[in-house]
């Protein structure tokens, strides 16, 4: 008898229009809507569709209590239908690490990959008050320290739905052995695990989190030479993280392990439904360096320890050694004139060779940035290791004139981004009676320098405008970190060069990084991919 009854109201409520149906169970959170799907094959169906198209969400809690504040995020990631298939979460010093990311693992499962990071700010939508936030923090603060009304305490959380792409984490381990070894295990890594997966020969995109005790330079330096330039690569090389794998192959190594970096690999999907758009990643740049001076060559170089060097270095062409100390203090009086402060560093250009997008390795030169932090009457000294004699050097200065301007090529970048995205979503979407194109950008991920001044741009925010300006309703996350990793096809980068034998810079100082994840939906019948 119950089975009947049971029978018949289902036979009831299946004859219910099926708009009807998708619209109420398109408006249901998260888990709401993963049990809504297992109510019967047409409910399935039904959810398929609503989920057909990738999704990112984001939200941000300043909420003094990390509990709190774990609970608000996930609230609001989760207040529409998705289906994670990874998390990135970005916190303050004073939340313990641990905690927060068991917590965001408890809430959002142990079958994805997770990252969470000690950052130096946030950026994102705060979901009580519905207002975009840049919130930098002191570093002056210890970890975990205890929690009060005046800590400066956030956290930001970006989770994404995105079908089509295999997503997969890769670790770099502290090494043991050889140190080059284990960076070249680190891309091989990297590129096998794309190799499993797709049948492309590199990964779409790749966002990298590198130890703050490690040089990522060279790390992402191999990186660059190894993969070809049409992934994109983005990331913070001053992090302190913790991750899980969602496949469980790594997380019992976890807790006895130590890793200089690890890697969320994004790959086209060998088995991508059919019917389902492709999934892109653009980056571009605003930078925040200025060079100036005479090229300079290394003529001696000294370790101080395994992170300082000393230089001894003369003009290019000259054989006279440059009194390196009186020619910093002038630099520094012309400063105290003019009455700004500015950072200091040098640019090293490096001989390197690069893998193209057809698998063939071309010669190429790079550019690796150096702070300099003292100096001695014929020598100064700079954070970093891996200068050589006869490297040469320009000196480089941050410079807010110079940021203001590269944000605003930035700004043009990605509105010229968005103008081609929306043409070809148009083209592809202009014979159909039922577009459901809605918006072409998924959503972004901001880096950016902590160290960069704000008063550079008269509007409150300075670092995200440019992303948030242009896709204003995008979901936006991003944080604050002294070492931006962005690596990306000129053309996008913000490069003012067309000449191929000019340096590639891809650890950056004084820069904000924007990576930006569209969706082309699948060409109709007939139309050239």
């Amino acid at each position: 008898m119950a089975e009947q009854l049971s029978g018949e109201r289902m036979s009831g409520f299946s004859l219910v229009d099926e708009k009807i149906v998708k619209n109420i169970l398109s408006r249901l959170p998260a888990l709401t809507f993963a049990n809504a799907a297992c109510v019967n094959r047409r409910w399935y169906k039904i959810c398929s569709q609503i989920l057909k198209r990738p999704k990112l969400a984001s939200a941000l809690s300043l909420n003094p209590s990390l509990h709190d504040a774990v609970k608000e995020v996930i609230e609001q990631v989760l207040s529409e239908p998705i289906r994670p298939h990874f998390a990135i979460a970005c916190i303050s010093k004073e939340f313990n690490l641990k905690v927060t990311h068991g917590l965001i693992i408890e809430k959002l499962g142990s079958r994805i990959p997770i990252i969470t990071n000690v950052s130096s700010g946030i950026i994102g939508v705060d979901g009580i008050a519905n207002e975009l936030v840049e919130k930098k923090w002191e570093t002056t603060a210890g970890p975990n320290i205890q929690e009060s009304d005046t800590a400066e305490t956030g956290l930001v959380l970006l989770v994404g739905f995105l079908p089509g792409l295999k997503i997969g984490t890769i670790p770099l381990f502290q090494p043991i052995q050889e140190p080059n070894t284990m960076v070249e295990n680190f891309v091989m890594n990297i590129l096998n695990y794309t190799a499993a997966v797709s049948d492309c020969a590199a990964p779409v995109g790749i966002i990298m989190f590198g130890d703050k005790t490690t040089d990522m330079k060279p790390i992402v330096a191999k990186m660059d030479c190894a993969i070809p330039e049409e992934t994109i690569i983005v990331g913070d090389a001053s992090a302190d993280f913790i991750f899980r794998t969602g496949d469980n192959s790594l997380n019992q190594l976890l807790h006895s392990c130590c890793f200089q970096a690890v890697a969320l690999v994004f790959a086209r999907d060998r088995y991508k439904p059919e019917g389902l758009g492709e999934i892109q990643f653009h980056v571009t740049k605003s930078t925040g360096v200025l060079p100036f001076g005479p090229n300079l060559e290394a003529v001696g170089v000294v370790l101080r320890d395994s992170e300082r060097s000393c230089l001894i270095a003369r003009l290019e062409g000259h054989n006279s050694i440059i009194a390196s100390g009186a020619i910093l203090n002038e630099i520094e009086q012309q400063f105290r004139e003019e009455d700004m402060f500015a950072d200091l560093f040098i640019g090293v250009t490096k001989e390197t060779q690069r893998t193209s997008d057809s698998g063939i390795l071309t010669p190429g030169k790079s550019l690796y940035f150096y702070k300099v932090i003292g100096r001695g009457e014929y020598y100064f000294t700079v954070n970093g290791i891996g200068i050589k004699p006869g490297d040469s050097f320009l000196f480089y200065q941050s410079d807010s004139d110079t940021a203001s301007s590269s944000c605003d090529h930035a700004f043009n970048k990605l509105l010229a981004l968005k103008a081609e995205l929306k043409s070809k979503n148009h083209f592809r979407l202009s014979n159909l009676a039922d577009k459901d194109d809605k918006e072409e950008v998924l959503g972004g991920f901001i880096f950016s320098c902590h160290d960069r001044d704000q008063s550079f741009n008269e509007e409150s925010f300075g670092d995200s405008y440019p992303f948030c300006d242009i896709f204003p309703t995008a979901p936006v996350a991003g944080l604050f970190c002294r070492g931006e990793i962005g690596r990306g096809p000129k053309s996008l980068m913000n490069e003012e060069y067309d000449d191929e034998t000019c340096p590639r810079c891809c650890v950056h100082v004084y820069s904000t990084i924007y990576l930006v994840m569209s969706y082309l939906p699948p060409p109709l019948e007939g139309q050239s991919p």
